[in-house]
């Protein structure tokens, strides 16, 4: 029965890799709120290379850096990316951007410095305050999640599908 959902076997994996994550709360807590930073970034594709090498650099947990990274994947991407946007375009004071009238290279690469720029900057805002929050947030939590004892699957069906 649990093996067919597979949406609920995967959040239940990822959980329990989380709480098997070897280190301190405060390592653990500090890979968290890297990687969240880095996943607020309009760095998409990248995001998992760029956790793992600063991770690596500043001596951090860098499979919590990937778990935070998650933030941000195809589905939660165009929300985060359109706030940060308004977050950028609102300390700039600047309008909205609209679509260019004419469709050449020229009008296109000023669009991207009207959208590039706030974009940079909102993310920068809402990376510090998601990182921050996600690093109290995570070392609260990390010593009570990993006292949980996270049941096994049923092995009954298992054994019949051999």
């Amino acid at each position: 029965m649990w093996r067919s959902i597979g949406i609920l076997r995967q959040a239940k994996l990822i959980l329990v890799r989380f709480v098997r994550l070897r280190g301190e709360p405060d390592e653990i807590a500090k890979g968290v709120a890297l990687g969240i930073f880095i996943g607020m970034t309009p760095t998409f594709g990248l995001q998992m290379i760029i956790a793992i090498f600063l991770a690596f650099l500043l001596k951090e947990n860098r499979l919590a850096a990937l778990v935070g990274v998650w933030v941000t994947n195809p589905v939660t991407a165009p929300v985060i990316y359109a706030i940060e946007y308004e977050i950028g375009r609102i300390i700039l004071s600047k309008p909205r951007a609209g679509l260019p009238e004419e469709l050449t290279f020229g009008a296109f690469a000023g669009l991207g410095y009207d959208v590039l720029v706030p974009l940079w900057l909102g993310s920068m805002v809402a990376g510090v305050l998601c990182g921050s929050l996600a690093y109290f947030l995570t070392l609260r939590l990390i010593p009570a999640i990993k006292s949980w004892r996270i049941p096994r699957w049923p092995r009954e069906n298992w054994r019949r599908r051999k």
